[in-house]
């Protein structure tokens, strides 16, 4: 948590601040129960009395009000009649109890439509967006939400003016979200956060590129009647739309339009040429994929989904749907997947080719049969891979960064390393594949970007402050799956609560000589004690503090082919900062 602004001493004024963050609320289970966060101001980070599991985890209950100087906005996704909660979706806020001196449904007023009021709902995944205005002279507080992607609507959803705002603050006080913690999986995660307390706007936030959490379709429930009486309703019109779908088909094949759209899809630019002249025709990629069947689809991949094809000549290969950024020109993103076309290496995925039909692409990748790593070590899969497998798809990994970064006229930043990003072929040899998020630059340059981007828990601490990535942040994020895959563990554990994350956990162990305790129970047996501590010691000295005293893809390599063992026999080299919790931010 941060400190937010400060009090005057009179009481009669209080400083003034301006927020604005975006959060996404989806639980596991749409029929579990609701619970929401909180946006807050407290003079203690354990406010007294705090129910862990229930009132946003900061209130007692709904009749004693806290000692402590509270003011929280509620982003509620259940209803506590003795509340007087309005219902399941809304925003209110508290002052010192967890029942709301104002509250409003979710929603936004579209001044485009006369103020018409446009209902948001908080619980289904999508990214919102929340401006937060406190003006201390006035004693006034101003909510407003809309999804991303709406522009910040002119009338606020609540306001609430009382001099009395000044009870429920004080001279210093910490500023932060929280949220209950209970057995029922209901994730919610602060995307993006703005703050500004000197009197002006919060800085605006950067909503490109952010995750989107969409819900389980193996999780909803079954087919509401309303649908039902839809299909019923379809069904009586289908002889008609048949006869029109087949004499649009024919138009299409024989008329002009088919022919000018053709044109338009098929017609090779002399630019593209210049990037890579392979190239597939959009029918051939249907039908290897059976009319992008559901029944192919292997997964999502960094930009969209992925499906299972076989070419004419048998060979199998997936392909990914790519819907192109429009803030990302089409010629820009292929001459970048372009350079990744050229990449050959064993342990990476090859990108075999690419199709364009107007702004959407597919790229032709090879098929790997036995999928991503994660599913050979987590949830509980049908055979767990040995210690010997492991190790070997740690040093193949380790080989195919090692070319990016150093065996190519360009350098090449992956920043997306992962366990789901390491795919299997058919002798479980490991290749590193996705490259969607990765950057390529010259030899002795550095990487210019604008945005952080990577998968929580595996993204280098420098990242939070610096703009660029480097080959070091890389190294870290080979590092926690060298830690994943030794350990059985994901480098997050979303459901625990006392647990340490992952890094901190094999360092906690490393610091009192019993390293070898955390690795997976379930290789007991298959390996020396010796060995297994040296790869462990190596993944810490990959998920150093600080980037200058990590190892190099070319040490790492060394140490995993015997080559070398001075990184792990001296650990006071890379090793000798371990015992501290993390980096000072003069290090960083």
């Amino acid at each position: 948590m941060k400190k937010p602004p400060n009090s005057n001493n009179n009481n009669t004024q209080i400083s003034s601040f301006s927020t604005s963050f975006i959060f996404s609320i989806l639980p596991q289970i749409t029929s579990s129960p609701g619970f929401g966060l909180a946006f807050l101001l407290s003079n203690s980070t354990s406010p007294p009395g705090a129910i862990s599991g229930q009132y946003f985890g900061i209130f007692s209950n709904s009749t004693v009000r806290t000692v402590s100087p509270l003011l929280a906005i509620e982003f509620d996704t259940g209803r506590n009649p003795e509340f007087n909660d309005l219902d399941e979706n809304h925003v209110g806020i508290d002052l010192n109890t967890v029942e709301s001196a104002v509250t409003q449904t979710a929603g936004y007023y579209n001044s485009s439509k006369g103020d018409e009021f446009v209902p948001v709902n908080m619980r289904n995944g999508q990214n919102i967006r929340v401006w937060i205005e406190f003006d201390g002279t006035r004693f006034e507080i101003n909510v407003t939400i809309a999804p991303v992607g709406v522009s910040k609507p002119s009338r606020p959803l609540l306001t609430y003016r009382d001099s009395l705002v000044a009870d429920y603050v004080s001279d210093q006080m910490f500023i932060g979200f929280s949220a209950s913690k209970v057995r029922w999986i209901e994730p919610q995660r602060i995307l993006a956060w703005s703050f500004s307390d000197t009197g002006s706007v919060a800085r605006d936030i950067n909503v490109t590129g952010l995750p989107v959490f969409l819900p389980d379709s193996s999780s909803s429930s079954s087919i509401s009647a309303g649908a039902i009486a839809g299909i019923v309703l379809g069904s009586l019109l289908c002889t008609t739309l048949c006869f029109l779908c087949l004499y649009w088909f024919w138009f299409r094949k024989n008329g002009k339009f088919h022919r000018g759209e053709e044109e338009e899809d098929n017609e090779i630019e002399e630019w593209e040429l210049e990037y890579w002249p392979h190239r597939f025709s959009y029918e051939e990629l249907d039908e290897s994929t059976k009319g992008f069947s559901r029944d192919g689809l292997l997964g999502f991949g960094g930009f969209g989904k992925v499906y299972k094809g076989t070419l004419q000549n048998g060979t199998e290969v997936a392909v990914k749907c790519v819907s192109h950024d429009s803030k990302q020109g089409l010629r820009e993103f292929m001459a970048e997947i372009s350079s990744m076309g050229r990449l050959q290496h064993k342990n990476l995925v090859h990108i075999k080719g690419w199709c364009r039909k107007r702004n959407e692409m597919m790229l032709v990748y090879d098929y790997l049969p036995n999928g991503s790593l994660n599913n050979w070590i987590f949830d509980k899969p049908k055979q767990v891979l040995n210690w010997i497998g492991r190790k070997k798809v740690i040093t193949d990994v380790a080989e195919g960064l090692h070319y990016l970064h150093y065996g190519w006229d360009q350098v090449v930043l992956h920043r997306d390393i992962k366990s789901s990003n390491i795919l299997l072929d058919a002798e479980m040899r490991g290749r590193l594949g996705d490259f969607g998020l990765a950057k390529l630059y010259q030899h002795g340059q550095v990487a210019g970007t604008t945005r952080v981007v990577g998968t929580l828990g595996y993204l280098a601490p420098e990242l939070a402050v610096l703009a660029s990535p480097t080959q070091a942040s890389d190294v870290y994020s080979f590092g926690v799956v060298i830690l994943e895959v030794v350990c059985g563990r994901r480098p997050i554990e979303t459901w625990t609560e006392d647990e340490l994350l992952l890094i901190d956990f094999v360092r906690e162990l490393y610091e009192q000589g019993e390293l070898s305790k955390c690795v997976d129970v379930r290789i007991a047996g298959e390996y020396r004690i010796d060995e297994i501590e040296n790869v462990l010691k190596l993944g810490l000295a990959c998920c150093h503090p600080v980037p200058a005293q990590r190892p190099t893809m070319k040490e790492v390599v060394a140490v995993l082919l015997g080559e070398s063992s001075s990184l792990v026999a001296q650990p006071g080299h890379l090793l000798s900062h371990l015992s501290r919790k993390g980096a000072s931010d003069e290090e960083v």
